[in-house]
Parts: C-alpha cells; sequence; structure tokens
C-alpha cells in the first residue's frame, strides 16, 4: 500500500474512533459532508477540484489524498487537478506550494 493510501485509511480509523465515541455528532457531520458534495449548482468535479484546493492551502496530507482520489473518480484530469492545484499555490503561497508533492504522490497512486 502506498504512502497516501495508508494516510487515508489512518484517517479513516480516526473518523471510526470519533464515530465510536460520539455517533450522532459524527453521523450529523457526514450528513453535512455528503450534502455539501452533491451535485447541485456546481457538479461534483468542480466540488471535488475546489475541495482539493482547499486542501493544499490547509495543508492537509490526509484531505489532499482523500480529495485526488475524488477528483479523479469525479472525471477529473490529472491536467486539471494540476491547474486547481496552481490555483491553491496562488491563494496559500510557498508553503501551500511544497504539497504538491503529496498531490504527485496520490496521483501516482490512483491513476
Amino acid at each position: 500500500m502506498g504512502e497516501i493510501k495508508e494516510a487515508i485509511e489512518d484517517f479513516h480509523e480516526a473518523m471510526k474512533l470519533l464515530t465510536l465515541n460520539d455517533p450522532e455528532v459524527m453521523r450529523d457531520f457526514k450528513k453535512f459532508m455528503d450534502s455539501v458534495l452533491k451535485e447541485g449548482y456546481l457538479d461534483k468535479k468542480t466540488k471535488e477540484l475546489i475541495a482539493l484546493g482547499m486542501a493544499i492551502t490547509a495543508r492537509c496530507k490526509y484531505c489532499i489524498g482523500i480529495h485526488v482520489e475524488k477528483c479523479l473518480q469525479a472525471g477529473a484530469t490529472k491536467e486539471e487537478i494540476l491547474e486547481a492545484s496552481t490555483v491553491a499555490i496562488l491563494m496559500g503561497g510557498g508553503p501551500a506550494l511544497t504539497y504538491i508533492s503529496e498531490v504527485k504522490k496520490a496521483l501516482e497512486e490512483f491513476e
């Protein structure tokens, strides 16, 4: 298993722990996430590209991996993912740029 896939698995295990500890809060949070990311005025691919950009500026390796995979599943191309990453660098500066290595790893693992 690759580094990004391991990070995502670690995240899912942590979510399970939180769900056992406080099922109502985690159920409501998941419902909110699902509601926000479903098709609406923006299609799923666009929403996932936005989420990826936010993950890069937030410097969250777990979120980067999750949203690169979801971008690909939603039909985004490698080029679209990289362009969204460039927009994130514009907004997040040098620190965001360093997290493009996580995007690269995720693309390699999920393509």
